[in-house]
């Protein structure tokens, strides 16, 4: 339930896949400590907010994004805003610059490229 409302999930078509090129999500089981890792950005990234947040910060691309920046085009305050780049921070999804009186948040290209590689079917 999302904002009062039950959220339908949309299912994506599958494409034509054989049962040889689907075989596993990786080349080998992931050890403990890789599976925790990932659990945290996983679970950071199944909050809506933060995937909007996390959406506006990868936009930039490269450049660092000013936290002051997100609260008028997310249309939540800046506590809200704060408490979610915390997460994502925590997660190993964004870093955090401080300028001044405002932080930067860049994304983490590799820890996105570690969730591919664990989602990879094939």
């Amino acid at each position: 339930m999302y904002g009062g409302v039950m959220a339908t999930p949309t299912l994506l078509p599958l494409s034509d896949v054989s049962a040889e090129e689907c075989c596993s999500l990786a080349a080998a089981p992931i050890e403990p400590a890789q599976a925790a890792r990932s659990a945290a950005m996983f679970k950071a990234l199944a909050d809506p907010m933060r995937l909007r947040v996390l959406s506006h910060v990868a936009a930039q691309g490269c450049d660092a994004v000013c936290a002051c920046d997100l609260t008028e085009g997310l249309g939540i305050s800046q506590p809200t805003i704060s408490h979610h780049l915390k997460k994502l921070v925590e997660a190993g999804l964004l870093t955090r610059e401080q300028r001044g009186r405002w932080a930067h948040y860049t994304v983490v290209p590799e820890a996105f490229a570690q969730l591919r590689g664990l989602l990879e079917i094939g």
